[in-house]
């Protein structure tokens, strides 16, 4: 029962897409005549998801004054998270190469489609490669900020603008709990839209499997195959690498002995924050100091992200093959692992960063803003898999800060200190 209750939403969602799935299949072209319902939906996402960034990002920058205090782990913490997100972004980007999620689709019906229901193709304007630098961070103009196809220009301005806000200090708290009420309203009001999601999502479905038939549907299936053989290779192998890099054969041992209880919490919730408190208790059984872990596993349950970023890397490779674009040249592969290290890492960070992300990629990809949900049911169906990535992923990290905190003898010095663990894992450390 507790199991249901956790996967609610998700069950419902993918219930009503496969409802619409079913629906467009036997309609066929005339399921088109749902696609206002799913156009309604993504209409109030669309005008809430700029003034949702701007007071998220903000206010969670503005709120961080204590982070001068833990310089040394912190800065561990931001290049052992970076690593291993470019790690996971790089294995996702080749299973998605070897295994293309988009074969054999139409992609020319597919743009047609989305073309005719957004009433206009997008174009991208020549430019240097400076100059599109210059205009993938900022615009010339404050208005611009506020429009969805600006996405990462505003996330760079409410960052440097929290930043100014914590310069300025006590002054400004009066402007901080302006700026967190606005982020709880937003986030309230993404709540009560979310749930007519399942009916816009199944409507919109309906309207996509009506025009490209069972295409879409074989898509879907091998970015889900896909993207659970990712998962097992992630887990078992590179979490096993991270273990053994952080303490060598007694670090494995130790690593898997206490990983299962965090790794059943996390399939079972779906949520990297109810993981937090059984993470705690196996980290510090695998030997890592209370400071390292009560502050990597709060803070990893938000911005350590791998399993998001290589379900980034999977939306951004399945809507490039949908519209026939590029995904093999370097421009092309430094953007998709740029891009999923943002959606995944970075936009974890954030109060609804999972939609963030999406829309970013839309944004920065300049596709039509009805792509949303197509990636939208992407993001449903790895959820309970990239939860496990994510959460099970913050106490692999932990022992890797430790390792680059307390020097590389830290786990022989634990074990000899503990008369409680197995002396075969001190041996074998030896």
């Amino acid at each position: 029962m507790e199991l249901l209750k956790t996967y609610k939403s998700s069950i419902v969602m993918i219930v009503f897409v496969l409802i619409g799935g079913i629906v467009g299949a036997v309609m066929g072209s005339k399921a088109s005549i749902l696609e206002p319902f799913g156009n309604l939906f993504l209409n109030l996402i669309f005008t809430i998801i700029v003034p949702l960034v701007f007071f998220s990002v903000t206010s969670a920058i503005a709120n961080m004054t204590n982070m001068k205090r833990l310089g040394k782990i912190l800065i561990n913490i931001f290049i052992v998270f970076t690593c291993t997100a470019f790690i996971a972004a790089v294995i996702g980007l080749v299973g998605a190469l070897i295994i293309n999620p988009t074969k054999g689709i139409d992609s020319g019906i597919i743009q047609k489609m989305i073309a005719q229901a957004s009433g206009e193709l997008s174009i991208s304007e020549h430019v240097g490669p400076l100059q599109q630098l210059v205009n993938t961070f900022t615009v010339s103009d404050f208005v611009l900020l506020f429009s969805k196809k600006n996405m990462l220009q505003l996330i760079v301005f409410s960052i440097i603008f929290g930043t100014s806000i914590v310069a300025v200090g006590k002054k400004a708290e009066p402007f901080v709990k302006f700026l967190d009420s606005g982020a709880e309203i937003f986030i309230k009001m993404v709540n009560i839209i979310m749930h007519f999601a399942p009916i816009g999502l199944g409507c919109y479905f309906a309207s996509v499997i009506g025009q490209l038939g069972a295409q879409i549907l074989e898509g879907y299936l091998r970015v889900f195959i896909l993207y659970l053989t990712i998962t097992g290779i992630y887990y078992f192998g590179m979490f096993t690498l991270y273990a053994f890099i952080a303490g060598g054969n007694a670090g494995v041992k130790l690593f898997w002995r206490n990983a299962l209880e965090p790794s059943a919490t996390a399939l079972a919730t779906c949520s990297s924050a109810a993981c937090i408190p059984v993470n705690l208790k196996s980290t510090k059984k695998m030997g890592v100091t209370d400071d390292i872990a009560e502050t990597i596993i709060p803070l990893g349950a938000n911005t350590h992200k791998d399993g998001s970023v290589i379900g980034g890397v999977l939306k951004i490779v399945f809507l490039l093959g949908l519209f026939g674009r590029d995904v093999t040249s370097f421009k092309a592969v430094v953007g998709i692992i740029f891009v999923s290290y943002l959606v995944g890492a970075v936009m974890g960070a954030i109060p609804g960063g999972g939609m963030i992300g999406e829309v970013l990629i839309i944004s920065v990809y300049g596709f039509p803003p009805e792509s949303l949900a197509i990636i939208a049911v992407i993001s449903t169906i790895i959820d309970a898999p990239a939860t496990l990535l994510n959460s099970t992923g913050n106490a692999v990290c932990a022992m890797l800060v430790t390792r680059l905190v307390e020097g590389k003898k830290w786990i022989l010095d634990m074990l000899e200190s503990n008369d409680s663990l197995d002396t075969q894992i001190i041996e074998s450390r030896r």
